[in-house]
């Protein structure tokens, strides 16, 4: 309840602080996953209204033995805040996939494949290869760095970080880029490091698979070592995202389906969603 005009009337919004966070694009076998995409604030909600909460899964990353590109992440929504699923990472000549976050170019020596664009407001870019050396995913917070290095010696680039947030009641970083892949399958190459807040690792040199993104963070998959022959590193998948919700503790709990953790801190209400499921206030 609440008094206007020295009236009593019924309380129907509450103020809803959010972090809703998409799945994280899966790599290519060489270019890195994006980040999904990263949207935080707060939102009215009606109360006795069912609200559905969907967490996006990450993106699948490519298999080894063959020449592909990651798929990417899957959207996370809340009301009427939708964030978009990372961007998939190239294959050793592709382009990255657009999304929350842009996924990171295959290596190719820098000629032709691109990384893939972010979404405003969401995340940023992936990186565009100028050498062997796949490209990492872009992360919440900064884009992606470019693979380089020379034949049998690709240097994977960074993901790009993602963002830290106290809506639980302390800081978690979430929403890491992908680590691009090591050059080629050869003896010589360093594959780049996924971006703060859960993004996957490169792998490389040899025959060997990109790490995948943490689960519930949205980080991107890492990048696999790549060449044009048939032993080729798998790219990792992109980690699932989240959903987290609080609001002020002297309004009523909620109810809920599938199963979010719910915690009190500092006053709030706090249900955190790994997986989809529904609210009601």
């Amino acid at each position: 309840m609440t008094i206007q005009n020295n009236m009593i009337v019924p309380l129907t919004l509450v103020p809803v602080e959010y972090l809703v966070v998409a799945g994280g694009g899966g790599a290519g076998n060489h270019g890195a996953g994006g980040a999904g995409g990263y949207l935080e604030g707060t939102i009215s909600v009606s109360l006795g209204v069912s609200y559905t909460v969907t967490v996006g899964a990450g993106g699948s990353g490519a298999s080894s033995g063959s020449v592909a590109s990651g798929v990417s992440g899957s959207n996370s929504v809340f009301s009427s805040i939708t964030s978009t699923g990372g961007g998939y990472g190239g294959d050793y000549s592709g382009s990255g996939g657009s999304g929350g976050s842009g996924g990171g170019s295959g290596g190719n020596f820098g000629s032709g494949p691109t990384g893939g664009s972010g979404t405003s407001g969401q995340g940023y870019a992936g990186g565009t290869s100028s050498g062997a050396g796949g490209s990492g995913g872009g992360g919440a917070s900064a884009v992606g760095t470019a693979g380089t290095g020379a034949e049998r010696n690709g240097v994977g680039g960074n993901g790009g970080n993602g963002n830290s947030s106290s809506i639980t009641g302390s800081s978690v970083s979430r929403g890491g880029g992908g680590g691009g892949g090591a050059g080629d399958t050869r003896t010589s190459g360093t594959p780049g490091t996924g971006g703060s807040g859960g993004g996957g690792n490169g792998n490389g040199p040899g025959f060997a698979n990109g790490f995948s993104g943490t689960a519930n963070t949205g980080g991107g998959g890492g990048g696999g070592s790549s060449t044009t022959g048939t032993n080729i590193g798998g790219g990792g998948s992109g980690g699932s995202g989240v959903v987290i919700l609080r609001y002020k503790d002297f309004y009523a709990a909620a109810s809920t389906t599938g199963s979010p953790t719910i915690t009190s801190s500092g006053g709030y209400r706090i249900y955190q969603f790994n997986g989809s499921g529904s609210i009601t206030l």
